[in-house]
């Protein structure tokens, strides 16, 4: 059995999962200020945005600028959601560190999503992979399979599928593979089975779980994740965002409690937990009005959190 691991990364994806979400547009002046204070409280890697046409989101609009400013800050590493080899092609001229490629394992939830049966985005992760390779650029490429426990528009996901498209993008030039509770479905045991098959195929190019609130069950599902080995998660500040063909979902794993639980375990995530709450603080300023999740800014740091930290320390 794989030991817990002693270092995690939260990813921070806020600024593309949880405001592509929400109907609001930020700044471009304050999604900077958001990196910027992220970078500061410790988050080491950030998802700013997506490179997909505008009039779809614009609420990612400035990606190509986000981009810009986080490669300033050293050891960062930036990463953007791409849909489509346009998108890819866009993500390598900003020289992105990473760009994720979507795959929904449910077949119906990919035409919905991406209007791509699950095969095709397969193939164009080969596109992406030769544009990469020609252009001598460095940015990986990580296949994210969504919907990997089930879907709202089609019902169950069998693993055998999950697992089978997971080694379809690694065979087609993938650097990392990712799994994603898109809608919610997943719980601790079915984390498990599935990510200690997926370490099996993948060893160290699997990179990260991604799971949704919309039950309960995000840090259960973590902490499953964890005994199968995996130091990588995405989580959005306040927990926002969710999946719009998941009706009533609550949005991801929230950075700060994901956070907490990982210091309460003596899981090093270089966070400044403090600093964290502070900016979102900032972040319910500017979204004023919008439903925002997680426990921790309700109850605050418990008077042992200083005692715990310096012992884990």
């Amino acid at each position: 059995m794989p030991s817990i691991p002693s270092h995690v990364v939260i990813r921070e994806v806020g600024l593309r999962d949880g405001l592509q979400s929400i109907e609001r547009i930020l700044t471009t002046e304050r999604k900077i200020e958001w990196i910027r204070d992220a970078y500061a409280a410790g988050q080491r890697e950030i998802e700013v945005g997506s490179f997909v046409p505008a009039r779809l989101l614009p609420q990612l609009a400035d990606t190509a600028e986000l981009v810009a400013f986080a490669k300033t800050l050293p050891g960062l590493l930036v990463s953007v959601l791409v849909p489509n080899l346009k998108g890819a092609e866009r993500a390598l001229d900003t020289q992105a560190d990473l760009m994720l490629v979507p795959l929904s394992a449910s077949r119906a939830h990919s035409l919905a999503n991406l209007r791509k049966e699950p095969e095709e985005v397969v193939a164009e992760v080969a596109r992406m992979r030769a544009a990469r390779d020609a252009a001598g650029s460095k940015t990986l490429i990580e296949g994210g399979i969504g919907t990997a426990f089930g879907c709202t528009i089609q019902g169950h996901v069998d693993q055998c599928d999950v697992l089978r498209y997971l080694q379809a993008l690694l065979d087609a030039g993938a650097d990392r593979v990712s799994i994603a509770d898109t809608v919610g479905y997943a719980g601790p045991a079915a984390v498990r089975a599935l990510f200690e098959k997926a370490r099996e195929i993948a060893g160290e190019r699997f990179w990260c779980g991604h799971f949704h609130d919309t039950r309960g069950l995000a840090l259960a599902n973590v902490y499953a994740a964890l005994q199968a080995g995996v130091a990588r998660f995405d989580a959005t500040l306040a927990g926002i965002g969710g999946c719009p063909h998941a009706p009533g979902a609550s949005g991801n794993a929230s950075s700060e409690d994901l956070a907490f639980m990982l210091a309460d375990m003596g899981i090093d995530t270089g966070i400044d937990l403090p600093a964290l709450l502070t900016l979102r603080a900032k972040l319910a300023r500017w979204l004023d009005g919008e439903t925002l999740h997680g426990a921790l800014w309700l109850a605050g740091l418990p008077k042992t959190y200083a005692a715990t930290a310096a012992l884990n320390a």
